[in-house]
């Protein structure tokens, strides 16, 4: 028989089974598309099994099972998913999904009912309905109006902010030196400069390699437990990809069919549950981090080349002219090229652009001025 840690357990999941049935019902009940509360409902059913073994082991625990209350926080989700959409709550409880995914995973009794890929499922198939509910309609319609101009954004956003705080933080950075300067001579900016450039450089190269080599070795992390799970328990693999393709719209009878042709082949299968339901590239795993550092740096060693530049050439005020001139084109370009991803105004954008660029080298400019004659006396 079971211990008393045992039972406090059983009751603790019982519960949480409970919320989880409560909740999903709630869901359907307010979902107006009858794909999605169909998956809903589903959800809830694989929870009411899961709660029907906690019962059984509370039972024979020579427990009594209570009336179990929904909590305060499933009771007002479920309202406001009936008062103000689904969509409103999607993202918290994906969240909730994605921290109790892995309560199972040391309970035997969980591994043994195969609780813990289950609701490793439950967690992805919110994650995937919550990415494509938010904003779908509105993206959906800018395609076909031809106006939407998202294709290649994340690599043009990183490009463009990446020059863009280069040139920033280096116009700064000289300029306070220039108004700390009180020599004729350019070395103390130009080693500045220089000095600025290449840790900003090498610093945005090596913030991109962590975090691209971080991304593709939890990528590779996931592939792994896909992989895992595709050769250990395929039916419930199947009845997740299935879930997916009814949160898209097919019906149940055909999103079954389609989930079960595509991973009846081997080749395919690992493919297509990564691309479904952890929206990976195996090919790609999020890019190559070498790429991506070499690009980060050369961006940023651009944009911060531009300040620096006038100074190789001129000295004194006629340099710290030609320094704000040269930033500030280049401010220009870079809050106009901004509006190919936003499709703002692009000669406000880049005068905004400016304006700011220049309002921070000023105030530069100033506190360096004020440093470099108090030192001096």
């Amino acid at each position: 028989m079971a211990d008393k840690a045992d039972a406090t357990r059983y009751l603790a999941n019982l519960k949480a089974e409970r919320d989880a049935i409560a909740l999903y019902t709630q869901l359907a009940k307010a979902e107006p598309k009858a794909e999605l509360a169909s998956v809903y409902r589903r959800l809830a059913e694989t929870e009411q099994r899961h709660a029907q073994v906690w019962e059984t082991k509370l039972r024979e625990a020579g427990e009594i099972v209570p009336d179990l209350l929904p909590t305060w926080r499933t009771r007002i989700l479920g309202w406001l998913a009936r008062r103000f959409g689904v969509a409103l709550v999607l993202p918290t409880i994906t969240e909730i999904e994605k921290g109790a995914s892995s309560d199972y995973d040391h309970q035997p009794e969980a591994q043994a009912a195969g609780m813990a890929q289950e609701e490793r499922s439950h967690a992805r198939v919110f994650q995937y309905i919550a990415g494509e509910t938010r904003g779908m309609e509105g993206s959906a319609v800018a395609r076909f109006e031809g106006r939407h101009k998202a294709a290649g954004g994340n690599q043009l956003r990183a490009g463009v902010l990446g020059a863009n705080d280069g040139l920033l933080s280096v116009f700064s950075l000289t300029m306070g030196v220039a108004g700390a300067n009180t020599s004729a001579s350019n070395k103390p900016i130009l080693l500045a400069g220089i000095a600025g450039l290449l840790a900003g450089s090498l610093s945005m190269a090596l913030g991109e390699w962590l975090s691209v080599q971080s991304s593709r070795e939890l990528y590779q992390n996931q592939l792994n437990i896909e992989k895992r799970e595709l050769a250990t328990i395929p039916e419930e693999e199947k009845e997740e990809l299935s879930l997916i393709y009814q949160a898209k719209g097919l019906p149940a009878a055909q999103a079954h069919d389609l989930a079960d042709r595509l991973l009846s082949d081997p080749t395919t299968a690992l493919e297509t549950l990564a691309r479904e339901e952890l929206n990976i590239d195996p090919q790609e795993l999020g890019g190559s981090a070498w790429v991506a550092a070499f690009t980060s740096f050369f961006l940023f060693a651009f944009g911060a080349l531009l300040p620096v530049l006038p100074y190789v050439f001129l000295t004194g005020t006629p340099g710290i002219i030609a320094s704000a001139a040269v930033s500030a084109v280049g401010l220009f370009t870079i809050g106009a090229a901004i509006t190919l991803m936003t499709g703002q105004n692009a000669v406000v954008a880049g005068l905004r652009q400016v304006l700011f660029g220049l309002a921070a080298s000023g105030i530069t400019f100033g506190i360096g001025r004020l440093i470099g004659a108090n030192i001096t006396g």
